[in-house]
């Protein structure tokens, strides 16, 4: 069975165009979904709506792929939960049908670009990082204990005055968070050593 899919960006675009070209394509008028969404996050309940309803041997048709994907990302997020479930996907004015060798190809390369995609953007991360570093500030998440509490939490914890769990109730923060804090050195001194079994 076939499914369409359309979306217009406001309430004042016509969709009449999407609508013809997926009649045209062999789509009941009933079976077409209609999102007014615009946006990357914007939520689409009617996408949502078909992809629960198609089944194994269905095809999902759309105009062009931006009328269907939040990004290269997501699209080939999609692509891979309908290939998997056995659901084809035809992209009208692009020519794209993943029931053919050739629509198959064009979503590996999709999923290729979306793969430079991230490790592009993991790539930037680290260098700012390094450049922060370079100049003196340290990148992630500010320390959740300021210098004055990792000393006082120092003190407490070498003169045994209080516990690694009642320190961290003390400034409200996880016991993972003293330990981030603490000396190694004396943390380690501390664990209790296990005893060696002797031969009988």
């Amino acid at each position: 069975m076939n499914f369409g899919y359309a979306r217009v960006s406001t309430a004042d675009q016509n969709p009449d165009h999407q609508i013809d070209a997926l009649l045209r394509a062999g789509v009941d008028r009933t079976s077409i979904h209609l999102d007014t969404a615009s946006g990357a996050k914007a939520s689409r309940p009617k996408l949502d709506l078909v992809l629960q309803l198609l089944r194994e041997g269905d095809t999902l048709k759309v105009t062009r792929l931006d009328r269907l994907s939040r990004s290269v990302l997501h699209l080939v997020t999609l692509g891979a939960d309908l290939r998997t479930r056995k659901i084809g996907l035809h992209v009208i004015e692009q020519g794209i049908d993943t029931g053919t060798i050739e629509g198959r190809a064009m979503f590996g390369m999709l999923s290729v670009l979306a793969e430079l995609q991230r490790e592009l953007i993991v790539a930037n991360t680290m260098d700012g990082l390094a450049s922060a570093r370079a100049r003196g500030r340290a990148g992630g998440r500010r320390p959740r204990l300021s210098e004055g509490q990792a000393a006082l939490a120092q003190e407490l914890y070498d003169a045994r005055v209080k516990t690694v769990q009642q320190i961290a109730d003390l400034f409200g923060v996880p016991r993972s968070t003293v330990y981030g804090h603490l000396n190694k050195e004396t943390t380690v001194s501390r664990q209790p050593k296990k005893k060696s079994l002797e031969k009988a």
